[in-house]
Formats: C-alpha cells, structure tokens, sequence
C-alpha cells in the first residue's frame, strides 16, 4: 500500500512538471481580411482590441468569442498603428501620419474625437504605451533630428509636445511601428525607456546618454523593434525585416540598474521579432513573421512555438489572458 502511495505521488510530481513544460497552443479566432493588425490591448479576459490600416478597429467584449469589426468615420484609408484600450467603451487609437493623429472613443467606438493632431513635414508616429490610465506616451520619427515625444496626464483627452530636454538621434535612426512597443512608459522614477533601429541601434533610458545596442543594426530593415520590462529586467528584440529567419542579433537582455551592461540568450529567438511580453519573471512571449517563440527561464532560451506569421503579442492588464494579432486580420489566442 505504501508503494503505490509514493508511486501515485511520484506520477502526480511528474504530469504536473510535463504540463507546465508542454508548449503553449495557439488558438486562430479571425483572419481572413485584408487588414494587418500592429496595435492590440487586452484589458481582461473579455476586452481585446486592435487597430490595423484602412482605418479599422477590431474589439470583441466576449473573451474573442466574437470580435465587431469597426470603420473609423472619416480615417477610413488611414494606418491606426498602435492602441490603447482602458475598458470595454473607451480607447484610444494613434494613426501615423499625412497628419499623424490620436483619437478617442468613450462610446465602444462608434464615435471618436480627434484628440491630438500634428501635420509637421516628416511626422511619423511609431509606438504609444500608458503606465496607467492616464499616463501614456507617444514617441515618433525623428524632426530636425530630434526623437518626437507627447504625452498625456488625463488618459489621452489632452496631448503635449515634450521638447525640452531635446533627444537627438544619428541619420538614419529611427523608430520602427512595427507593434507599437519600443517605448515604456514606467510608473517609478524611471519615466520612459525606448529602443532605437535602422543605421543605429540605441537604448534611452529617460534623457540619460544613450547607449548602442549589441544587435543587427547599420540598415534600415535593422535593429531593436520592441521592449519589455519587469521590475528592472529588460528585453529588447529586433533583427532585420528583411531577412527574418536570421537568429544573430535579433534579441538582448539588460537591467536598469547595471547601465549599459548586456547579456544575450543561450538559444535566441528563431528570427526576426517584433514584439515582446512578460507574462511573469521567468516566462516571456515574442512574436515576428517568422514565427512565435516562449521562455521559460527569463529570456536565456527560447522555444519555437509556431512559425506562423504575427506582428503583435499582448497580456491582459488585469488577467492571464494572453493574444496574438498580424496581417490578413489574425487575431488569435495563446492557450496554456
């Protein structure tokens, strides 16, 4: 009787280590339309939205059991890269350029006010990231060389220009609106943290002196694409657009308190990532067009999960609930 107890205990050990290393499954919800998802937020387990270009948004307030498709009235041929969503009737919605613009819904989206708006020759919105509900940042392409950056203390009803201390960049570095995620905007002393690519690959913590990147860059298809960060461990990832199965280069670890000291991944992600999550210390999420990949020891080796293509990967805000979203309208969910 003692024998099978410790057997029974022993085979119980064994599943439950087996199913937490099991792979992750993901699960396509929408696809098929002509529209390349790059903003998503997932406020909870039953409010996802996205943003894509011929000025449509997708949100679903039934856990992605279905998802309504919206045509933003009178933005209908414009690029909505990035999106913030606070709860099921309010969002906002960061449209590029020709001019770049932010505009706000309080009604689910059937209406939405324009709330900033900027026609500057060569303006080029890339990423917007909140640390809570009413401190967000925006960050764009260089003017007269010069990183672009606004910000909002009310949720994104007002909008202004940070313009001094001015952050100068190198020609031929800029920012890439690949997932809306090369910026976050941290609730601590540290205000901002943004990654840099194209000729020149940097990291800038707030207006501190940057510092280069250990990863592909010195073209415009390459450098860091998106950020990640919990509590002090960072993790920035990139590559080149262009050749996206390539390995080298494409992925860096950092601290916030050991500036301009980097480590890199034993086994790196399987090519070209645009975006990257936490979904705790030791578990992290990266997605590309060449595929999606899982950590489970804090970015050191990465796993390939799918090799089918994504732009943006999101965990909820409040919740486990973790999404996936890229070109042809996918949508889809990461199932653990």
């Amino acid at each position: 009787m003692r024998l099978i107890k410790i057997f029974s205990c022993l085979s119980l050990i064994f599943f439950s280590a087996s199913s937490i290393a099991q792979l992750p499954t993901i699960q396509l919800i929408q696809s098929g339309n002509r529209i390349s998802l790059r903003g998503l937020s997932v406020v909870d387990a039953q409010t996802i939205w996205a943003s894509g270009n011929n000025g449509m948004v997708a949100k679903s307030v039934y856990g992605g059991s279905h998802f309504e498709w919206i045509k933003v009235t009178g933005y209908e041929k414009r690029d909505f890269r990035d999106i913030e969503g606070f709860d099921k009737n309010t969002a906002v919605i960061m449209g590029v350029d020709a001019p770049a613009i932010i505009l706000r819904t309080t009604d689910g989206g059937q209406h939405w006010q324009k709330v900033f708006e900027d026609s500057t020759k060569g303006m080029f919105l890339d990423a917007m990231d909140f640390s809570d509900n009413n401190h967000g940042i925006v960050i764009g392409d260089p003017i007269n060389g010069n990183a672009y950056l606004a910000s909002t203390t009310n949720g994104g009803i007002n909008w202004q220009k940070l313009t001094t201390p001015s952050i100068p960049l190198n020609e031929g570095e800029a920012f890439f609106a690949s997932s809306g995620s090369n910026i976050c905007l941290l609730n601590s002393t540290i205000k901002f943290v943004f990654a840099t690519g194209g000729k020149s690959a940097r990291l800038f913590v707030n207006y501190n002196a940057p510092i280069t990147l250990p990863m592909l860059q010195g073209e415009q298809s390459t450098g860091a694409n998106s950020l990640a960060i919990f509590k002090n461990k960072g993790m920035i990832v990139g590559g080149d657009f262009a050749k996206d199965t390539i390995q080298k280069g494409n992925a860096v670890l950092f601290n916030l308190k050991q500036s301009g000291q980097f480590s890199f991944p034993t086994t790196p992600p399987h090519g070209y990532r645009s975006s990257v999550i936490y979904l705790n210390e030791k578990d992290l999420i990266c997605c590309g067009t060449s595929g999606v990949d899982i950590s489970h020891d804090g970015g050191l080796n990465w796993t390939l999960v799918s090799k089918d293509s994504y732009h943006v990967v999101k965990k909820a805000k409040n919740g486990q609930s973790v999404w996936l979203a890229g070109s042809n309208g996918k949508i889809a969910q990461i199932i653990f």
